[in-house]
Parts: structure tokens; C-alpha cells; sequence
């Protein structure tokens, strides 16, 4: 638990200095900026807890609390450095809420499968997040929402990437799925992240990679 809370302690205290250090006018499409560092750093909490042997009497009281606390400052704005969106987004609660539910559903008897949904959504869609507005691209809406090729490309080579270090830790097999099948979810997890409307992918792309990684992977 000293290592999860220190983790955290420190990605909060580099979301503020972001934040602050972005926070002019002339930089307005940083905005963001601090609010994605949680985001990716957010999913280091689920390896750094499987590596140590986090207990599921404390992983999931402890992630049901946080996405508490989340949704409170969604309403109250406490930490504006974790809320700092331009648009209707209920996705840091999002975020908690699918942490919360894989917890409860595997752990801590397939804790690949938690890493996989919840890596995926860190790594893939808050790099995506990143790159989408800073490289020019082509870009398209759906449900009112922008998506990029630099986006989207970047949640797609993230996701292959976490997976497949995922595939090599969970070795061998039935722990993880083949190759193709890793492709697979790549590729789906790529897809459900286009449907972003009011963050909700923050729920449907850790779920569905998760459940994915079990059903292909033998229960891994």
C-alpha cells in the first residue's frame, strides 16, 4: 500500500506543477496536459499492486473510494489539475468505475486480465490524447466527438505494445492469448475508443479488453 500511495502521492503533486506551468493563455492547448499525466500514470497503480500481492480486501475497497473521491471533485472541481476538460466528460469517473469493476471480477485470480484492460486505456487513449491534437492529420467526428489518424494510430501501436508485454509476462500459454488473438484486441480496443462520447470509452475499452484477454486467452 506504501508503494500504490507514494505513486500516487507523486503523479499528483506532477499533475499540479503541469498544470501550473501550462496554465497561461498562451498555451491553451496544454490544457489537457496535466489531466492525461494522471490518466497514463493512473495505470501503473495495477502492476506496481500485482507485483507487491495487493490483497483483494484492500484493492477494491481502495479503488471504490478513489472513483468516490473522483466523482466528487467532477462535481466540485478540488483538483482542477485531474478535471481540466473543455467539454461534458464523465470519464475520470469512468476511468474508477472500470478499475473498480475488473477488480472485483478478477482479482486477484487473473490480474493480466485488469492490467490489460486497464494499461490498454492509460497508455492507449492518453497517448492518443497527446498526439491527436499536436500532429496534424486527418481527422473525422463521430458522435460529436473528433478523432485523428495520429490519434487513433497511437491508441493502436499503445495497445498492440502493452498487450504483447502483457503476452510475454503471462507466458506460457493458456496464461495469455496467441498472437493473432493479441492483434485482435489491439484492434478492438482501437475501435471502442472511437466512442468517446462523454468519456465513456474510459468504461468500455478496459471491460472489453479485459474480457477479451480472458475469453482468447483460456481464462489467463
Amino acid at each position: 500500500m506504501a508503494a500504490v500511495a507514494g505513486w500516487l502521492t507523486l503523479l499528483a503533486l506532477a499533475a499540479l506543477a503541469v498544470r501550473r506551468r501550462w496554465s497561461g493563455l498562451e498555451h491553451p492547448g496544454q490544457r489537457e496536459w496535466s489531466r492525461k499525466l494522471v490518466h497514463i500514470g493512473t495505470g501503473a497503480v495495477v502492476p506496481i499492486a500485482w507485483g507487491v500481492g495487493i490483497d483483494r480486501a484492500i484493492a477494491l475497497p481502495a479503488a471504490a473510494a478513489i472513483t468516490l473521491l473522483a466523482a466528487l471533485n467532477h462535481r466540485l472541481r478540488l483538483l482542477p489539475a485531474v478535471e481540466d476538460v473543455g467539454r461534458a466528460s464523465y470519464g475520470t469517473v469512468a476511468y474508477g468505475a472500470s478499475i473498480t469493476l475488473l477488480l472485483w471480477l478478477h482479482w486477484p485470480q487473473r490480474p493480466a486480465c485488469v492490467a490489460a484492460g486497464v494499461l490498454v486505456m492509460a497508455v492507449g487513449d492518453g497517448l492518443a490524447g497527446l498526439i491527436g491534437p499536436l500532429v496534424p492529420s486527418f481527422s473525422w467526428q463521430v458522435l460529436g466527438q473528433r478523432r485523428s489518424l495520429a490519434g487513433t494510430a497511437a491508441m493502436g501501436l499503445a495497445s498492440l505494445g502493452v498487450l504483447a508485454a502483457l503476452k510475454l509476462m503471462s507466458s506460457p500459454a493458456p496464461m495469455a492469448p496467441d498472437w493473432p488473438a493479441v492483434l485482435l484486441i489491439a484492434a478492438a480496443a482501437t475501435l471502442l475508443e472511437q466512442l468517446a462520447l462523454g468519456g465513456i470509452d474510459n468504461l468500455s475499452v478496459p471491460i472489453g479488453v479485459a474480457w477479451l484477454w480472458q475469453r482468447l486467452g483460456g481464462g489467463g
